[in-house]
């Protein structure tokens, strides 16, 4: 999680005038009360997000990338902007002993905090953990990988997309989290550089030919991106 995603405040989110909110509070609340973390770091994690006003996928989205990765027998996951490691804890979950979860962060001091937080959790030998630019990072790594997940500054959305699309492997998934932006994709002409970002990446995901693309309005929007093989390409 990068300086300005952290700006764009917690998972229920520092909202601008005017801003939409994807999903009524209410109904979060009730999806979260019904099958509530208990895992004490976990709930470390979340009291943490709250008071610092640190963005955090949460739980919903939370369970939703472990499924995911467990949906396609993920071993190896690179995750382009991690902060503490909220959601690196539920895919290494996911990965199981022996299966890499590449932890970004361009924080020292958060990847520490990351570090120290799975390792409590028991997910730490999952981890490898990265400082710095998550894009250049992800460059360096061979590839491919099985799933990799996009929470980087918004305006660097599109060149992620293109990076992850090289280096998933077909059968792989693409998910990326804030690609409704509370609502200011909806502007057309807006001058703001991260919403002209996700705009201009969902545009790209939805008419990629080798992506088969879904946007869930939960939280701030998750686009879920298959990976397409070149015989389900031309069916």
């Amino acid at each position: 999680m990068t300086e300005q995603s952290r700006r764009g405040g917690t998972r229920r989110g520092r909202r601008a005038p005017g801003d939409i909110q994807i999903v009524d509070s209410r109904i979060e609340r009730y999806l979260e009360e019904l099958l509530p973390s208990t895992e004490p770091v976990l709930l470390e994690m979340e009291a943490m997000a709250r008071a610092e006003g640190f963005p955090i996928v949460g739980p919903l989205v939370g369970r939703l990338l472990r499924q995911l990765a467990l949906t396609v027998s993920a071993r190896d996951i690179f995750e382009m902007g991690s902060g503490f490691g909220y959601s690196t804890y539920f895919l290494a979950q996911a990965v199981g002993d022996g299966g890499r979860v590449v932890h970004t962060e361009r924080s020292p001091e958060r990847s520490l905090q990351a570090r120290q937080l799975l390792e409590r959790a028991g997910l730490a030998s999952r981890v490898i953990f990265e400082v710095g630019d998550a894009l250049q990072i992800l460059i360096s790594y061979p590839s491919p990988f099985d799933l990799i997940f996009i929470d980087v500054d918004k305006e660097a959305y599109p060149e992620a997309l293109e990076l992850a699309r090289a280096r998933v492997r077909p059968g792989g998934y693409i998910v990326t989290d804030n690609v409704l932006w509370h609502g200011r994709v909806l502007d057309q002409n807006s001058d703001d550089p991260a919403t002209r970002g996700v705009q201009a990446y969902l545009r790209a995901a939805l008419t990629a030919p080798d992506l088969l693309t879904s946007v869930l309005p939960l939280r701030d929007g998750v686009a879920l991106h298959l990976k397409l093989s070149e015989s389900r390409r031309r069916r």
